[in-house]
């Protein structure tokens, strides 16, 4: 829960670097906390309240996923690859799997630093 909300203060900084563990451990919070959403809006019978959750967290979500991409040495904008169905979603996880490089122009290995 603590790399959760560590991204949530980080809501849209877009720079520095971001771990597997962070990241990771971010999307997984924000699968459970969709699916107690998606299953209290349908006991509710409206789609408002997933709406609102993954509109709320549609920033921090993007902002990490760019922070994890800079940790292993590419551009956030490498997240467009989402618009490819299936095999940019593919890539993309690909990525956002591989080890951390070392010091780049993003900011030192977070690895490092721990």
């Amino acid at each position: 829960m603590e790399y959760f909300t560590k991204a949530l203060k980080h809501y849209a900084d877009f720079t520095g670097r971001a771990r597997r563990t962070e990241y990771w451990m971010f999307f997984l919070f924000y699968i459970i906390f969709y699916v107690v959403c998606a299953t209290i809006s349908y006991a509710l019978g409206s789609e408002a309240l997933t709406a609102i959750f993954s509109l709320a967290l549609l920033i921090p979500s993007l902002s990490v996923g760019a922070r994890r991409l800079h940790d292993t040495g590419r551009t956030g904008w490498w997240q467009l690859l989402n618009l490819i169905p299936i095999i940019g979603t593919i890539v993309l996880i690909i990525f956002f799997a591989q080890d951390s490089s070392e010091d780049n122009k993003y900011g030192p290995n977070p690895k490092a630093a721990v």
